[in-house]
């Protein structure tokens, strides 16, 4: 039998121009492994052969794994402390890094010293390089205030750093001196990992609401898709907005993280349950569903065995589309000032400094915050579109 005959065979209830389509696009998309590899491939192989081929995918989610390991060890990426200050170096613009100088290529990166002058008509701080002072930049280097890797090591070893009496601010510095490339680094743990619980319990929430909604169907179906109506009806930023403005003020800072988490779920997990209703819908009265439950399978078992693992592809790749959003959110509600605040760093509250006009001429660089939240969102969203492409055997991936 031929491959394509052999790759139509794995779908049934299409007719055989639909077939026939189908057996073309996941050959050529499979091409390069053998005939029978791909007839034995269980889904989840096919998915991962699949959105191999999805180059753009694939470096989105390099991307995303980069991120998530600085977020997950920032206090060693980032030469600085989150609230480390400098006062005397205040709205100081990007410092480069060079391997070239008057004597020739140096091998090992380095940093020129800084001379500040003042400009008397505006009062502002001109930074210019100082190129008779050279500070090699060092890497697995000591020094700062000590911090907890992985929360048990004390250690004070950070990836590079310079001399004391040198400055490294890759991405300059704020209005009281703080080093924005650390501030980034250490705010990533915040927004990222936000993120990814609220979309867990929107996750947790979505299956099981929309799981009892398409399988129960009749009233519990209707009170339900109700409910989610009424929740669609108030804008998303507006309800945000007004519950966060509800939380007490006296709060500490990861109360209102969890808080944060807690309402952002309550929201997003509208859309999920419906795309988990309609899969129930459709799955219901399927044979093999009939069949396990003619063999006395429990009704919690009948939907997670049976019925929602055979879309677990497809609830991943929703849920990697719907962490940008959550991320956006809390960026946006940190932002306007009703959600996070110092000293807890996020990517909204980096962006609070970057409110008013002035700071797109004075220190544009206050802005790189939100371009690093739109190369993530970005990533997510290539990331995500991969994954279903990947997931759907009726998608080309050419």
């Amino acid at each position: 039998m031929s491959r394509t005959k052999l790759l139509r065979s794995r779908r049934g209830g299409k007719s055989r121009g639909e077939l026939e389509e189908t057996g073309r696009s996941l050959e050529s998309q499979l091409e390069g492994h053998a005939e029978e590899e791909v007839v034995v491939a269980s889904q989840w192989q096919l998915i991962r052969w699949r959105f191999v081929r999805h180059k753009l995918a694939v470096v989105a989610g390099v991307v995303i794994l980069g991120l998530y390991v600085l977020a997950i060890f920032p206090q060693f990426f980032a030469p600085y402390a989150a609230e480390d200050r400098d006062f005397r170096n205040a709205f100081m613009p990007p410092q480069r890094i060079h391997f070239f100088s008057e004597e020739g290529f140096s091998l090992q990166p380095f940093v020129y010293g800084i001379n500040k002058d003042v400009d008397f008509v505006t009062t502002r701080t001109i930074y210019t390089e100082d190129t008779s002072q050279r500070f090699p930049v060092d890497f697995f280097v000591r020094g700062g205030e000590p911090y907890q890797l992985l929360g048990f090591i004390e250690t004070d070893i950070r990836l590079f750093g310079v001399d004391p009496e040198a400055t490294v601010y890759l991405m300059g510095t704020d209005s009281v001196g703080r080093d924005v490339f650390s501030q980034i680094i250490h705010g990533a743990r915040i927004s990222l990992f936000l993120g990814l619980m609220a979309v867990l319990l929107s996750l947790t929430l979505g299956v099981v609401i929309g799981g009892i909604s398409g399988y129960f169907g009749g009233k519990v179906d209707n009170v339900i898709q109700r409910l989610i109506e009424i929740i669609w009806a108030f804008p998303s930023l507006a309800l945000w907005m007004a519950l966060t403005a509800a939380l007490p003020r006296t709060w500490s800072q990861t109360q209102v993280y969890f808080a944060l988490v807690v309402i952002l779920s309550l929201i997003s997990w509208t859309t999920l349950a419906r795309e988990v209703r309609g899969k129930m819908l459709s799955l219901r009265e399927e044979d093999f569903i009939m069949t396990a439950r003619l063999n006395g399978n429990s009704t919690p078992r009948l939907l997670r065995v049976h019925m929602v693992s055979s879309f677990t592809s497809h609830i991943i790749a929703s849920l990697t589309l719907a962490i940008p959003g959550i991320i956006l959110a809390e960026t946006a509600l940190s932002f306007l000032g009703i959600g996070l605040a110092r000293p807890t760093v996020s990517w909204g509250v980096l962006l609070q400094q970057a409110q008013k006009v002035e700071a797109l001429t004075v220190a544009w660089w206050l802005f790189l915050p939100g371009a690093v939240l739109v190369i993530t969102v970005l990533a997510f969203n290539f990331l995500g579109d991969g994954l279903r492409d990947a997931a759907d055997p009726y998608s080309a991936l050419d």
